[in-house]
């Protein structure tokens, strides 16, 4: 049922994991400033108990967010805290999207062991184990170099660095946002810049998640929202939704400044790299889902349709967890 008490502290639930809590803490400061009180409600996802098991095994849609929103519907949360990147595009029934903050930086980081002596992609000797989960970036990276080794790399951040640490592979791929957010910047040995490398749509944002009929919450979180956050991203995940894009499907897509105005990139590939569509369009800033939508039509006519069939013919590839 909707919170009736204004006075009431929100309940903002949030994963457990040490970058989901200073998200969650971003919003929880924006609030108090406010003048709005709130606590926070932490939670182990089924997908944080299963970190050593193959996300094909055990399922991956909702794997790190069932336990938030089932809550949330319930009424025992006021609002979750999400990465947008890692939300599907369209809400669970009766669950809205109502606020992002700022963005952060949208680019993936590249992280380089020391041993190996080099700061960028490009520099990395043939044969190097690059770590990421994500199809995204194991198509980019096959497609620009495709005499490097990619290997499933799981985790949270600190896992994922100490695995690069500890020689599991020479080179790791994560986003910048969860780097800066977690004060480890000096480990970025260089940035992925785009349109050249295009990040996860809505990379960077962090998401306010509430009840659709809960009007006090929205009343509270709404004035959080950032309006160049929600445009860029708009375009962006209207892009995603119009390709039938999930975690499964290689898809970047970014909106931001360029020399012409603001402009949408994208792209689709297959999961070898071989395959990959790329384009851009003008962002249309009184409808920036319709940008969104023109663009994933002309990446399919212009090879994404033959892409997209033979991904969907292609044996169950595991989705991506969460940063």
């Amino acid at each position: 049922m909707p919170r009736t008490d204004p006075g009431a502290p929100l309940i903002i639930a949030t994963r457990a994991s040490e970058l989901a809590l200073r998200q969650a803490r971003q919003v929880q400061h924006a609030l108090e400033a406010r003048g709005v009180a709130s606590e926070l409600k932490t939670y182990r996802t089924s997908g944080d108990k299963h970190l050593d098991e193959p996300l094909s095994a055990i399922g991956g849609k909702g794997l790190f967010t069932r336990e938030l929103e089932s809550d949330l519907a319930k009424g025992k949360v006021q609002l979750c805290v999400h990465s947008l990147k890692d939300l599907p595009t369209e809400s669970p029934r009766g669950l809205e999207i109502v606020a992002l903050l700022a963005r952060e930086d949208p680019r993936d980081a590249l992280i380089v062991s020391s041993v190996v002596g080099v700061d960028s992609l490009d520099e990395l000797p043939p044969g190097s184990r690059v770590g990421t989960s994500s199809l995204r970036r194991r198509a980019q990276l096959l497609a620009r170099r495709h005499d490097l080794e990619v290997v499933e790399l799981r985790g949270n951040v600190p896992t994922r660095l100490k695995k690069v640490d500890d020689g599991h592979v020479h080179a790791a791929i994560l986003a910048a946002a969860g780097l800066h957010r977690l004060g480890v910047s000096q480990r970025i040995s260089s940035y992925l810049d785009a349109p050249d490398w295009l990040p996860a749509a809505g990379q960077g944002a962090i998401a306010i998640q509430i009840r659709i009929d809960d009007d006090v919450t929205r009343a509270a979180v709404e004035p959080l929202a950032d309006a160049e956050t929600m445009l860029d991203t708009r375009a962006e995940r209207a892009f995603l939704a119009a390709l039938e894009g999930g975690c499964q499907v290689p898809i970047g897509a970014l909106a931001g400044p360029s020399q012409t105005g603001r402009t949408l990139w994208g792209l689709l590939a297959d999961v070898t790299g071989k395959r990959l569509v790329r384009g851009q369009l003008p962002l249309d800033l009184s409808e920036p889902e319709l940008t969104g939508v023109r663009l994933a039509n002309d990446l399919r006519h212009r090879g994404g349709n033959e892409i997209l069939d033979s991904l969907r013919r292609a044996a169950h590839f595991p989705a991506p967890q969460p940063e």
